[in-house]
Protein backbone atom coordinates (compact mmCIF):
# COMPACT_ATOMS: atom_id res chain seq x y z
CA UNK A 1 0.00 0.00 0.00
CA UNK A 2 1.51 3.54 -0.86
CA UNK A 3 1.91 5.98 1.81
CA UNK A 4 -1.17 7.94 0.05
CA UNK A 5 -3.05 5.04 -0.15
CA UNK A 6 -5.90 5.55 2.61
CA UNK A 7 -5.77 2.71 5.59
CA UNK A 8 -8.33 -0.36 5.22
CA UNK A 9 -11.39 -0.31 6.44
CA UNK A 10 -12.68 -3.05 9.28
CA UNK A 11 -13.41 -6.38 7.60
CA UNK A 12 -16.55 -7.06 9.53
CA UNK A 13 -18.03 -5.08 8.01
CA UNK A 14 -19.71 -5.86 4.64
CA UNK A 15 -18.35 -5.77 1.75
CA UNK A 16 -20.73 -2.95 0.43
CA UNK A 17 -20.14 -0.89 3.23
CA UNK A 18 -16.14 -1.45 3.47
CA UNK A 19 -15.97 -0.42 -0.40
CA UNK A 20 -18.59 2.81 0.30
CA UNK A 21 -16.40 3.94 3.09
CA UNK A 22 -13.10 3.00 1.08
CA UNK A 23 -14.28 5.26 -1.63
CA UNK A 24 -15.62 8.20 0.34
CA UNK A 25 -11.85 8.16 1.98
CA UNK A 26 -10.47 8.70 -1.52
CA UNK A 27 -12.52 11.61 -2.86
CA UNK A 28 -12.69 13.66 0.80
CA UNK A 29 -9.25 15.20 -0.04
CA UNK A 30 -10.78 16.92 -2.97
CA UNK A 31 -14.44 17.81 -2.80
CA UNK A 32 -13.92 21.19 -4.79
CA UNK A 33 -11.57 20.16 -7.68
CA UNK A 34 -13.81 17.09 -7.83
CA UNK A 35 -16.85 19.21 -8.07
CA UNK A 36 -15.13 21.68 -10.41
CA UNK A 37 -14.57 18.90 -12.58
CA UNK A 38 -17.82 17.03 -12.31
CA UNK A 39 -20.12 19.81 -13.04
CA UNK A 40 -18.99 20.31 -16.75
CA UNK A 41 -18.56 16.60 -17.00
CA UNK A 42 -22.44 16.03 -16.25
CA UNK A 43 -23.82 18.78 -18.33
CA UNK A 44 -21.11 17.58 -21.20
CA UNK A 45 -22.52 13.58 -20.39
CA UNK A 46 -26.13 14.62 -20.98
CA UNK A 47 -25.48 16.67 -24.32
CA UNK A 48 -23.12 13.72 -25.53
CA UNK A 49 -26.57 10.92 -24.56
CA UNK A 50 -29.17 12.71 -26.70
CA UNK A 51 -30.34 12.60 -24.30
CA UNK A 52 -31.77 9.06 -24.17
CA UNK A 53 -31.23 5.36 -22.65
CA UNK A 54 -27.51 5.88 -22.75
CA UNK A 55 -27.86 9.16 -20.12
CA UNK A 56 -27.15 6.86 -17.06
CA UNK A 57 -24.07 5.33 -18.54
CA UNK A 58 -22.71 8.66 -19.36
CA UNK A 59 -23.81 10.13 -15.92
CA UNK A 60 -22.18 7.73 -14.40
CA UNK A 61 -19.02 7.89 -16.57
CA UNK A 62 -19.17 11.94 -16.03
CA UNK A 63 -18.95 11.87 -12.19
CA UNK A 64 -16.51 8.59 -11.10
CA UNK A 65 -14.31 10.00 -14.10
CA UNK A 66 -14.14 13.73 -12.90
CA UNK A 67 -13.15 11.72 -9.18
CA UNK A 68 -11.02 9.60 -10.81
CA UNK A 69 -9.23 12.03 -12.64
CA UNK A 70 -8.50 14.15 -10.04
CA UNK A 71 -7.23 11.55 -7.54
CA UNK A 72 -4.63 10.15 -10.45
CA UNK A 73 -3.31 13.61 -11.46
CA UNK A 74 -2.72 14.32 -7.69
CA UNK A 75 -0.89 10.43 -6.41
CA UNK A 76 -0.74 8.84 -9.89
CA UNK A 77 -3.20 6.16 -8.35
CA UNK A 78 -6.83 4.72 -9.71
CA UNK A 79 -8.01 3.59 -6.52
CA UNK A 80 -10.44 0.34 -6.86
CA UNK A 81 -12.50 1.55 -4.53
CA UNK A 82 -14.06 3.56 -7.89
CA UNK A 83 -12.87 1.79 -10.49
CA UNK A 84 -14.46 -1.44 -10.01
CA UNK A 85 -18.07 -0.11 -9.01
CA UNK A 86 -17.24 2.21 -12.33
CA UNK A 87 -16.82 -1.14 -13.97
CA UNK A 88 -20.07 -2.88 -12.53
CA UNK A 89 -22.24 0.34 -12.99
CA UNK A 90 -21.20 0.90 -16.57
CA UNK A 91 -22.20 -3.13 -17.39
CA UNK A 92 -25.05 -2.75 -15.45
CA UNK A 93 -26.39 0.63 -17.03
CA UNK A 94 -25.69 -0.43 -21.03
CA UNK A 95 -27.57 -3.52 -20.79
CA UNK A 96 -30.39 -1.38 -19.41
CA UNK A 97 -29.46 0.80 -22.25
CA UNK A 98 -30.01 -2.63 -24.90
CA UNK A 99 -33.16 -3.71 -22.89
CA UNK A 100 -34.60 -0.35 -23.17
CA UNK A 101 -33.47 0.08 -26.90
CA UNK A 102 -33.43 -3.14 -28.10
CA UNK A 103 -30.18 -2.86 -29.66
CA UNK A 104 -28.42 -5.96 -28.13
CA UNK A 105 -25.92 -5.82 -30.95
CA UNK A 106 -24.51 -2.83 -29.55
CA UNK A 107 -24.28 -4.26 -26.16
CA UNK A 108 -22.23 -7.11 -27.74
CA UNK A 109 -19.69 -4.93 -29.03
CA UNK A 110 -19.42 -3.11 -26.41
CA UNK A 111 -18.61 -6.48 -24.39
CA UNK A 112 -15.90 -7.11 -26.99
CA UNK A 113 -14.36 -3.73 -27.10
CA UNK A 114 -14.10 -3.15 -23.40
CA UNK A 115 -12.52 -6.78 -23.35
CA UNK A 116 -10.16 -5.96 -26.38
CA UNK A 117 -9.13 -2.60 -24.80
CA UNK A 118 -8.22 -4.11 -21.45
CA UNK A 119 -6.47 -7.08 -23.05
CA UNK A 120 -4.21 -3.94 -25.16
CA UNK A 121 -3.61 -2.41 -22.05
CA UNK A 122 -2.66 -5.68 -20.38
CA UNK A 123 0.00 -6.38 -22.49
CA UNK A 124 0.95 -2.84 -22.49
CA UNK A 125 1.40 -2.97 -19.36
CA UNK A 126 3.99 -5.88 -18.96
CA UNK A 127 5.93 -4.82 -21.59
CA UNK A 128 5.90 -1.26 -21.44
CA UNK A 129 8.54 0.73 -18.84
CA UNK A 130 7.19 1.32 -15.45
CA UNK A 131 5.96 4.92 -15.38
CA UNK A 132 3.92 4.75 -18.55
CA UNK A 133 0.76 2.20 -18.32
CA UNK A 134 -0.12 1.71 -14.51
CA UNK A 135 -2.50 -1.38 -13.47
CA UNK A 136 -5.36 1.12 -12.51
CA UNK A 137 -5.42 2.34 -16.76
CA UNK A 138 -5.91 -1.24 -17.83
CA UNK A 139 -8.49 -1.94 -15.16
CA UNK A 140 -10.31 1.37 -15.86
CA UNK A 141 -10.05 0.48 -19.77
CA UNK A 142 -12.58 -2.01 -19.46
CA UNK A 143 -15.38 0.74 -18.51
CA UNK A 144 -14.12 3.06 -21.35
CA UNK A 145 -14.10 0.63 -24.21
CA UNK A 146 -17.24 -0.45 -23.53
CA UNK A 147 -18.97 2.97 -23.67
CA UNK A 148 -17.02 3.84 -26.54
CA UNK A 149 -17.51 0.38 -28.69
CA UNK A 150 -21.24 0.72 -27.73
CA UNK A 151 -21.47 3.55 -30.81
CA UNK A 152 -18.59 1.63 -33.06
CA UNK A 153 -14.80 0.13 -33.27
CA UNK A 154 -14.10 3.78 -35.39
CA UNK A 155 -15.35 5.63 -31.87
CA UNK A 156 -12.92 4.00 -29.84
CA UNK A 157 -10.16 3.93 -31.91
CA UNK A 158 -11.04 7.78 -31.94
CA UNK A 159 -10.75 8.04 -27.68
CA UNK A 160 -7.96 5.62 -27.50
CA UNK A 161 -5.83 7.69 -30.00
CA UNK A 162 -6.91 11.27 -28.97
CA UNK A 163 -5.53 9.59 -24.90
CA UNK A 164 -2.65 9.05 -26.41
CA UNK A 165 -2.23 12.23 -28.57
CA UNK A 166 -2.97 14.16 -25.87
CA UNK A 167 -0.23 12.60 -23.00
CA UNK A 168 2.31 12.95 -25.87
CA UNK A 169 1.74 16.75 -26.57
CA UNK A 170 1.65 17.54 -22.45
CA UNK A 171 4.87 15.41 -22.29
CA UNK A 172 6.68 16.86 -25.10
CA UNK A 173 5.62 19.97 -23.69
CA UNK A 174 6.75 19.34 -20.26
CA UNK A 175 10.22 17.91 -21.48
CA UNK A 176 10.99 20.98 -23.67
CA UNK A 177 9.96 23.04 -20.63
CA UNK A 178 12.44 21.12 -18.24
CA UNK A 179 9.82 20.30 -15.91
CA UNK A 180 10.17 16.51 -16.28
CA UNK A 181 12.65 13.94 -17.92
CA UNK A 182 12.54 10.82 -19.91
CA UNK A 183 11.86 8.87 -17.04
CA UNK A 184 9.11 10.97 -14.97
CA UNK A 185 6.15 9.57 -14.54
CA UNK A 186 2.84 10.85 -15.99
CA UNK A 187 -0.99 10.24 -14.79
CA UNK A 188 -2.51 8.28 -17.71
CA UNK A 189 -5.97 8.52 -16.03
CA UNK A 190 -6.88 11.82 -16.78
CA UNK A 191 -6.12 11.56 -20.63
CA UNK A 192 -7.87 8.23 -20.89
CA UNK A 193 -10.94 10.29 -19.65
CA UNK A 194 -10.15 13.14 -21.97
CA UNK A 195 -10.19 10.49 -24.72
CA UNK A 196 -13.29 9.03 -24.10
CA UNK A 197 -15.16 12.10 -24.22
CA UNK A 198 -13.22 13.01 -27.55
CA UNK A 199 -14.31 9.76 -28.88
CA UNK A 200 -17.85 10.15 -27.36
CA UNK A 201 -18.68 13.79 -28.88
CA UNK A 202 -17.40 12.93 -32.36
CA UNK A 203 -19.96 10.11 -32.02
CA UNK A 204 -22.71 12.62 -31.20
CA UNK A 205 -21.53 15.20 -33.96
CA UNK A 206 -20.68 12.01 -36.11
CA UNK A 207 -24.63 10.55 -35.64
CA UNK A 208 -22.59 7.37 -34.49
Amino acid sequence: MSPTEPAATSPAAPFAVRLYRRARAEVTPYPRAIAVVAVPAVIWAVWASGPGWLTPAYLVLAVAGAALGVIDAHTHRLPNALVFPLNWATAALLALAALGTGDWGSLGRAALGGLAFFAVYQVLYLVAPRGGIGYGDVKLALSLGAVLTWHSWTTLLVGVFAAHLLAGMVAIVLLLGRRAGWKTGIAFGPYMLLGAMIGLTWARLSGG
